[in-house]
């Protein structure tokens, strides 16, 4: 990056040149005495904007709401007929306090679920694992067998809610024990709707929660494509993520690159299995990251909506709208909360809500003010949703369709943030794709990721309440503390689930799974049955772990 120091030598500021034909990804470190602006994403900021800067053929890259290139968004009515899915992110401890959060915010207006899992279940580990000792449902809930999903969703009709799965490695295994749990309540599979994240690209490259080898991982991913195109029709498939990307340190440019590069291969690794794009296409989903810079955000959306419809139709021959439809999730900013005078926040997380909504997302999760100290209380919760349900009646973003549409910033903004995503995209085919690209994307986020601390080191950037603004008074803040012997009952729970359940019945499912492993069969009826038959996660895990090998970060 030009502009900055490597990491250990000391930093030197000076101008960084942008040219149309070298447009930077990430903001140029130049001090707080100069007088230009940046993006983050090194778009520098002009005091007025006019109509020569709006793109050429600004009519034909816009289109019609709900027609391609859906710029405008993916329906022609968008929020005027039906609102985002306010989507709660929730789970800590065991499926019963889980159960409990789930039960209070559907009580106060909450439209979707938003499941998270402990360190012990993303990685595909039982709560009784040595090597979980003291993470068992600490950032999130522990999940080990049927029994715990049953006790998750006690008392909730699962044809009636919509329900994400933040799971990754052991993605195939959630959505096969909601399932099961939806047939025991009488739910038919073709009823259930909700989203799987599984998108493990982005755990190799920002997150580090995975498992098994890519080449593996993406035979699952893609098993998992097949299976649920046959028996669960309206679930999607994958969240391809930016937010963990973005949640790492890279710029909104690279955020929109870099998914895009990973939703690519994705779409390759369906088809050369077999599959036809336009029969998984339409269950495809996106992830996104909402931060401060509303109208760098907006234009984010709008850009990778433009994108990924071209991608679709122009490179991968799509003639489905419903494929080349950018559908998309957007959580506000982790990363941007700040410890210090937390309740900030708030207002941090309606900014990155309105961008959200202006730029046309079809669910949301609004963090909790205390998210930087630990896992939202009851009270954050509730302002985090009322903040959604302040936007959706209160602000006026929903009253038109793409509101920014037509300003000369925002669709200024739009056009650059596509180039140099398209850029990152061109860079990442010339070296071999996602898979092949994992160190290089890599190097690129923590790159920017050092460039942001420097930047606030500076006083480049600002940030209210930390570098300036600060107070030394304490903040007395009540958060929510995991009761330690939480991780005692839940071993406890999984040793009783073990003791009560026929051995050779597991073994031989276990057995039937490692033998598809070996082949080239869809794993997804081996693993289904065995989660039927009382074998639990770290099990079924543990046998692909030893088939598949675990892959190793260089």
């Amino acid at each position: 990056m030009a502009g900055a120091a490597g990491p250990g030598s000391s930093l030197i500021l000076r101008p960084v040149a942008t040219t149309p034909e070298n447009k930077p990804t990430i903001a140029p470190i130049v001090g707080p005495d100069d007088e230009r602006c940046f993006t983050d994403s090194g778009i520098e900021v002009k005091p007025v904007y006019d109509e020569g800067d709006l793109p050429a053929g600004l009519a034909e890259e816009l289109g019609e709401p709900g027609g391609y290139p859906f710029t405008r968004g993916i329906h022609p009515e968008m929020y005027r007929s039906r609102r985002w899915t306010m989507r709660q992110y929730a789970g800590y401890a065991s499926a019963k306090e889980t159960n409990e959060r789930f039960h209070y915010l559907i009580k106060h207006g909450s439209t979707g679920l938003s499941m998270a899992f402990d360190l012990p279940t993303q990685l595909g580990r039982d709560s009784d694992d040595p090597l979980c000792e003291g993470e068992v449902g600490r950032t999130g809930v522990a999940i080990d067998t049927i029994d715990d999903m049953r006790r998750v969703f006690d008392g909730i009709p699962l044809d009636e809610v919509s329900t994400s799965m933040t799971i990754n490695a052991p993605a195939a295994c959630l959505l096969l024990l909601y399932e099961l749990v939806a047939e025991e309540q009488g739910v038919e599979p073709e009823q259930l709707r909700g989203t799987t994240q599984n998108d493990i690209l982005k755990e190799y490259i920002a997150r580090g929660n995975f498992i098994y080898t890519p080449e593996a991982a993406m035979r699952l991913t893609t098993d998992l494509f097949a299976y649920c195109r046959e028996r669960v029709p309206r679930w999607n498939t994958i969240s391809i993520s930016g937010y963990h990307m973005r949640e790492k340190g890279c710029s909104a440019v690279q955020e929109v690159g870099f998914t895009l590069a990973n939703a690519i291969a994705y779409v390759q690794a369906a088809i050369d299995a077999g599959l036809d794009v336009d029969e998984f296409g339409p269950r495809l989903a996106f992830f996104f990251n909402g931060h401060n810079n509303v109208f760098q955000e907006v234009a984010k959306f709008r850009a990778a909506r433009r994108m990924w419809a071209r991608i679709m139709r122009e490179r991968f021959g799509s003639q489905d709208p419903k494929s080349q439809t950018m559908r998309f999730h957007t959580q506000t900013g982790g990363v941007t909360l700040a410890a210090q005078q937390p309740e900030n926040n708030i207002v941090r997380v309606a900014l990155q809500g309105f961008a959200a909504v202006c730029g046309g997302t079809q669910s949301l999760h609004t963090n909790g003010f205390d998210e930087a100290l630990a896992l939202p209380s009851e009270r954050a919760a509730r302002i985090a949703l009322r903040t959604q349900q302040i936007l959706a009646h209160e602000s006026g973003a929903t009253d038109s369709v793409d509101p920014f549409a037509g300003s000369y910033f925002v669709e200024s903004l739009t056009d650059q943030i596509e180039i140099g995503a398209q850029g990152l995209i061109d860079k990442i085919d010339e070296l071999g794709g996602s898979v092949q690209c994992i160190p290089f994307i890599r190097a690129e986020v923590e790159e920017s990721a050092w460039g942001y601390e420097e930047r606030y080191r500076v006083k480049q950037d600002i940030v209210v309440g930390v570098n300036d603004y600060v107070s030394d008074e304490p903040d007395d803040v009540e958060i929510l503390r995991v009761d330690p012997e939480s991780e005692r009952l839940q071993v406890e729970r999984l040793a009783a689930f073990k003791s009560d359940r026929d051995a050779e019945a597991v073994q031989g499912r276990l057995e039937q799974l490692r033998e598809v492993c070996g082949g080239a069969g869809n794993l997804m009826e081996p693993v289904r049955a065995a989660l039927r038959d009382r074998c639990s996660i770290g099990e079924v895990c543990g046998v692909m772990r030893e088939e598949f090998g675990e892959y190793k970060e260089s």
